[in-house]
């Protein structure tokens, strides 16, 4: 499967996370330790706001591996963001294309995925049909990731984020219920609008695969007064992953299974995810 990390906080290069840590991200596009597999080689991409930028967040996604990939060092060594999505790609089965890479953009949100819907193949034409006419133009992949996003956009995800992914993950599984497919849905997923930053983990099994939170910034500072990264960041900085990019012992919280989280300037809000009807 797949392995991805979310920043908020303070702006920073892209490669403080992608490169420079020891389990960085392109670290685990080779030697991912928690996943299905070790490696995740088709395809990667980043998505990034900048406060002068675009009103739309920008994407760079490429199809092969991130590992290789000298415009994605270039870039990441040059850019600088306080919140954005990275994504490295193991498909489950759809091809390897540009449109299959993560994270997906509509407007100001942009979405990413790891895991799975079960049975995708007998499940799609049902799950096509239920995205809103208006919204089906945009989807220009294939993958089940990419659908998930247009169905919680359909439910809402503008409005009302939580209530329209619980509503997208009710949909899966009721149409799973439909075609005798058991446990449909496998997922952590990240999405933002560019204020803020939500994450879900799920699965209709109830064993998600792994997510992990970064400790707050101040309690680390305390139990590490001599880290001067830690210096360099605000007190609202945080960062949500697949796996943890180092071994500092503290550093990073996992996720509960069944949760989702919601980080912002100042606000940090956490609660039980559960599917509701669509």
């Amino acid at each position: 499967m797949c392995r991805w990390l979310a920043y908020s906080g303070s702006p920073i290069l892209l490669a403080e996370l992608l490169y420079k840590p020891e389990h960085s991200l392109i670290d685990q596009s080779m030697h991912a330790r928690l996943g299905v597999g070790t490696t995740n080689g088709d395809g990667f991409g980043v998505g990034w706001y900048t406060p002068d930028g675009p009103a739309e967040p920008t994407l760079f996604r490429g199809i092969g591996p991130a590992w290789g990939d000298e415009n994605l060092h270039e870039l990441a060594h040059s850019v600088r963001s306080g919140l954005f999505l990275a994504h490295i790609r193991a498909s489950t089965g759809t091809p390897v294309q540009q449109t299959n890479c993560h994270p997906f953009r509509h407007g100001r949100w942009l979405w990413l995925h790891n895991g799975r819907i079960r049975g995708y193949t007998h499940l799609k034409r049902s799950l096509v049909m239920a995205v809103d006419p208006e919204l089906f133009p945009d989807i220009s992949g294939s993958t089940d990731s990419e659908l998930m996003f247009y169905l919680a956009l359909t439910y809402g995800l503008e409005r009302d984020p939580v209530g329209a992914v619980q509503r997208m993950v009710g949909c899966v599984e009721a149409a799973g219920r439909r075609h005798g497919i058991d446990n449909p849905m496998q997922m952590t997923v990240a999405t933002t609008d560019g204020e803020r930053l939500y994450a879900f983990r799920y699965s209709s099994e109830r064993n998600s695969r792994s997510l992990y939170c970064s400790t707050a910034v101040d309690t680390l500072r305390c139990m590490y007064p001599e880290n001067q990264a830690l210096q360099r960041v605000s007190d609202q900085t945080r960062i949500v992953v697949s796996e943890p990019l180092g071994g500092l012992v503290g550093a990073w919280q996992p996720v509960a299974e069944s949760s989702y989280e919601m980080v912002k300037p100042g606000v940090d809000v956490a609660g039980p995810f559960e599917p509701a009807l669509c």
